[in-house]
């Protein structure tokens, strides 16, 4: 049987890749969801430790790469000027965003679940574009809208869901620096999350009868509809640690490069000269300044493990670099990238 035989043959089992991707994703957090409420139903759930451990090998030796791969995927091919305006950049924000840390802890880890809402929402906005149909979503205020509940499952649904396990966790992250929870937060950690559960249901509400009242019950509505309510059923039966250490190597990171299959598909152009030399290099080089963002952030952090033992502790430290990492991730990487961006679609 010939190779080409073989490849259509797979593409007739398994479909394109980048739907594949797609499907994949679906069904992971399909088979965790359904997984985790039949341990409820029974009275079984993970202990803290393995939640952790799964956290840790889900972020780090899984997600992380995909990030690099990103910014490369993006670079490559773009010429040495616009990569060094690129590069400077990306580390300006993460200093500044250090610095925001230790002078105001809080509005610091404010804006970086700001930024998890974002990369989430926005990021599977363009995988809507790219593969899954967002004909529904025609004016900017839905796509918002749309972005916000996609990336708000993130944050907001296990807040609701999990409060005690995703508060605590916070106050670790802030006693890296020295912070502490105010207000309501502090309070009435129940009461502020019942707020923004509501909040968040009534904006679940609006994006998809706002959809279904632009486009009908058409296809992409109820694509949109069916990962919508599986995101917040996910946050909702799976364990905040392993929800947010998982989602973003099984959801995000697979659709992400079902995109960028789909893209170089549209244009595949922008893959013809790349030597592996070239390529190999520049994500060594990634890595290593990976590498030293974290070290310097150990450095300069007061207290690198949050005050707790070695295993909450580096959960709450790797979760703060995640998110110092994150914000030029999306601001640089995309919403600055006016030519292409990361989330690419063309």
């Amino acid at each position: 049987m010939s190779t080409s035989t073989v490849s259509l043959a797979r593409r007739r089992i398994f479909g394109e890749p980048e739907h594949a991707a797609i499907d994949v994703s679906r069904g992971a957090l399909l088979v965790l969801t359904v997984g985790f409420a039949a341990l409820y139903a029974v009275g079984t759930e993970p202990t803290l430790r393995t939640q952790m451990l799964v956290y840790l090998v889900g972020m780090v030796a899984l997600n992380l790469p995909h990030g690099g791969y990103e910014h490369f995927s993006n670079l490559r091919r773009r010429g040495l000027p616009f990569g060094a305006r690129y590069v400077v950049l990306y580390l300006g924000f993460v200093a500044a965003f250090i610095g925001l840390f230790v002078v105001a802890p809080l509005l610091a880890l404010a804006l970086a679940f700001g930024t998890a809402v974002a990369k989430g929402g926005h990021g599977d906005l363009r995988v809507m574009d790219a593969l899954v149909g967002s004909d529904h979503l025609v004016s900017r205020p839905q796509r918002a809208l749309a972005a916000f509940v996609r990336g708000g499952a993130v944050m907001i649904v296990p807040a609701v869901a999990w409060t005690e396990t995703f508060y605590g966790f916070t106050g670790y992250m802030l006693n890296i620096f020295d912070g502490q929870l105010l207000g309501p937060m502090a309070t009435d950690p129940s009461g502020f999350a019942a707020v923004l559960g509501g909040v968040y249901g009534l904006a679940v509400v609006a994006h998809l009868g706002g959809g279904l009242a632009t486009g009908g019950v058409s296809t992409a509505w109820l694509r949109d509809l069916f990962e919508t309510s599986l995101l917040v059923a996910f946050f909702v039966f799976v364990p905040v640690v392993i929800a947010i250490g998982l989602y973003f190597p099984l959801w995000y990171s697979l659709r992400q490069s079902g995109r960028s299959i789909a893209v170089e598909k549209a244009q595949p152009s922008r893959t013809e000269g790349v030597s592996v030399v070239m390529a190999w290099g520049v994500l060594v080089v990634g890595a290593l300044v990976t590498a030293l963002v974290a070290a310097t952030l150990w450095f300069v952090a007061p207290n690198p493990l949050g005050g707790v033992s070695l295993l909450p502790g580096a959960v709450a430290f790797y979760t703060i670099f995640v998110c110092i990492i994150a914000l030029p991730h999306v601001v640089v990487g995309e919403w600055l990238d006016f030519g292409r961006g990361i989330w690419h679609v063309p």
